[in-house]
């Protein structure tokens, strides 16, 4: 993954480098990323497994209309939002599960798994 980490007005996200391949987690002509819950090293393929071990962490869905799924955890003030479509997701809400449960899942290349 290459490109810089910009903090913006509450909002994390990542400005890719130019010419950078374009990442996604499907779709494009860029890499393909897939989300991997590391205890079992699981694939998420769909809004139904990744809400599964969200909910097993402690993550509730906290608002659902028809554009964003969001997730929030009620013993913090994390809150995770992501596209109602599994496959617009893309790798900037991949890495946001990641930092907000360390150390349980992980971005790979679809290549790669």
């Amino acid at each position: 993954m290459s490109g810089v980490w910009i903090f913006d007005n509450g909002v994390i996200r990542l400005v890719e480098r130019a010419g950078a391949a374009e990442t996604t987690t499907s779709g494009g002509s860029g890499k393909r990323k897939v989300l991997i819950y590391t205890p079992t090293n699981e694939a998420m393929t769909s809004y139904e497994v990744l809400e599964n071990k969200l909910s097993m962490l402690g993550w509730e869905v906290y608002y659902e209309d028809g554009e964003v799924m969001q997730f929030h955890k009620p013993s913090s003030v994390d809150l995770i939002s992501l596209p109602k479509d599994f496959n617009k997701l893309k790798a900037r809400h991949l890495y946001d599960i990641v930092v907000r449960n360390r150390n349980l899942f992980q971005v790979k290349d679809m290549q790669s798994h």
